[in-house]
């Protein structure tokens, strides 16, 4: 165990103590998670936490997340049970990321499980879909447009395209790894995989990577993908909606266990 790692560990506990819940899951959820972080990344945790019964049972509108203020490469949040919950219910794509990160800090595996086991009622390929596209051309629009661009920002409407591409393939919810994501989807052998390889040994590496000539296979692939989805998102299956009984037990259950 490294000694960030511990370090987190510490900060979680900390946490705990300072705001009385009980902290369920916590796990990495940015570019380390995705498997391309730089030598100065931050560490970016999301946890999810429970608190006691009584909390809950109130007329009252309560705060259910819980922020620290970016410090010491170290950007960590979580949400409260319920509102998780509630956004799992709706597929929210980055909820379902954390919960199969390949950096995990803590984890109560026996509620863990259970909300994975009703991920296939929840999965909506159509909102996900909608969500990676959203973010796919967000950040096309905002970085890889004209001559120059901000280089490393590829990775991240690559990372959405292909996750739309998983999706729209499997019919599941995209691993987090880019290189996962890549290894399936670009066919290998053509330039497309050969400059997306360049471009993941240098980050890997720690290049700068700041702006530079655009890259013009990987621009032709994302605007003819982004063109794509643009017309087949809204034909997309949407989730079945048969987990709510499901979610509100399974909630139930935490709190008499927890």
């Amino acid at each position: 165990m490294s000694s960030y790692h511990q370090h987190i560990l510490t900060v979680l506990e900390r946490i705990e103590r300072e705001e009385n819940v009980r902290i369920l899951y916590a796990c990495e959820s940015g570019s380390r998670a995705w498997g391309f972080p730089s030598k100065d990344s931050d560490y970016d945790v999301r946890f999810i936490y429970v608190r006691p019964v009584d909390w809950y049972l109130s007329i009252f509108e309560k705060r259910d997340v819980i922020e620290r203020p970016i410090s010491d490469m170290l950007d960590i949040n979580g949400w409260d049970l319920r509102k998780a919950l509630n956004l799992f219910r709706k597929s929210n794509p980055p909820l379902l990321e954390w919960l199969q990160s390949p950096i995990v800090y803590r984890e109560n595996h026996g509620i863990t499980e259970q909300i994975r086991g009703i991920a296939s009622l929840t999965f909506s390929p159509k909102s996900c879909i909608h969500h990676y596209l959203h973010m796919a051309k967000g950040n096309y629009r905002d970085y890889l447009q004209g001559d120059q661009v901000k280089i490393k920002k590829y990775f991240y409407v690559l990372r959405p395209i292909l996750a739309c591409e998983w999706i729209e393939k499997y019919v599941t919810m995209p691993p987090i790894e880019f290189n996962r994501l890549a290894q399936e989807l670009v066919p290998a052998g053509s330039e497309l995989k050969a400059v997306i390889d360049g471009l993941l040994v240098r980050k890997r590496a720690g290049d700068e990577m700041d702006f530079e000539p655009r890259i013009t296979p990987i621009n032709e692939y994302l605007e003819e993908r982004i063109a794509y989805y643009e017309r087949t998102a809204p034909g997309m299956r949407p989730g079945d909606g048969n987990q709510d009984q499901r979610l509100d037990e399974l909630f139930r259950s935490v709190l008499k266990e927890v």
